[in-house]
């Protein structure tokens, strides 16, 4: 039997080729009604349903409507954060969230992408698995994208619209695409509370 770049395949990368193929059609249904679940206007029930799905979500956090997951078993989020109204977080590698994390609506947060010099592109065993980690009392700006590999440290910053290719450092504030230092942090002394979720968002 051959694939689909007409390379005859032996009997284990077969079967390890079917393994995967059954694995991604399961992925791609459990991610389906998560999806499902993001839609409904009630917070306490989404965050059983994320947490029954794999996540792990720290007490007195809170993922606001229409948040899109890509295998919600690597997506770990403290404790007091705030995912915003349609945001993107990829789970196909490890994605860590710190405590009194804010991220507002519609930030994407990568950590898979396609190899771009890749004869065939779009194989799925050639995709660039890289984890994500966002420390604590990070702040995101709407519409923000954090792309595969990123630190983003302590108490640091992103402005909307940013693209993060890089790590940040702590209390650093970035803007700009790609993202660039454009100030620090002030305060570093951080130990406030973000407050209770909002239940119908």
């Amino acid at each position: 039997m051959k694939d689909k770049t007409g390379k005859t395949l032996s009997i284990d990368e077969l079967a390890y080729k079917i393994a995967v193929r059954i694995r991604t059609i399961l992925l791609e249904i459990v991610v389906f009604f998560v999806h499902l679940t993001g839609c409904m206007p009630f917070h306490h029930i989404r965050r059983v349903v994320y947490r029954f799905a794999g996540m792990h979500i720290g007490n007195g956090s809170a993922i606001h409507m229409h948040a899109r997951f890509y295998d919600p078993l690597n997506i770990h989020i403290g404790k007091d954060t705030i995912i915003g109204e349609f945001a993107v977080l990829d789970g196909r590698a490890k994605l860590v969230i710190g405590d009194h994390v804010d991220i507002a609506s519609q930030v994407m947060i990568y950590n898979s992408e396609h190899n771009i010099h890749s004869e065939h592109f779009a194989a799925a065993e050639e995709i660039i698995l890289a984890p994500v980690t966002i420390q604590d009392y990070v702040f995101i700006g709407p519409r923000a994208i954090i792309l595969p590999g990123v630190t983003i440290g302590t108490g640091a910053i992103v402005a909307a619209g940013a693209v993060v290719t890089k790590d940040v450092a702590p209390y650093t504030i970035v803007g700009g695409v790609p993202a660039k230092e454009i100030g620090q942090r002030k305060e570093k002394n951080l130990h406030y509370k973000l407050g209770r979720a909002a239940w119908f968002r």
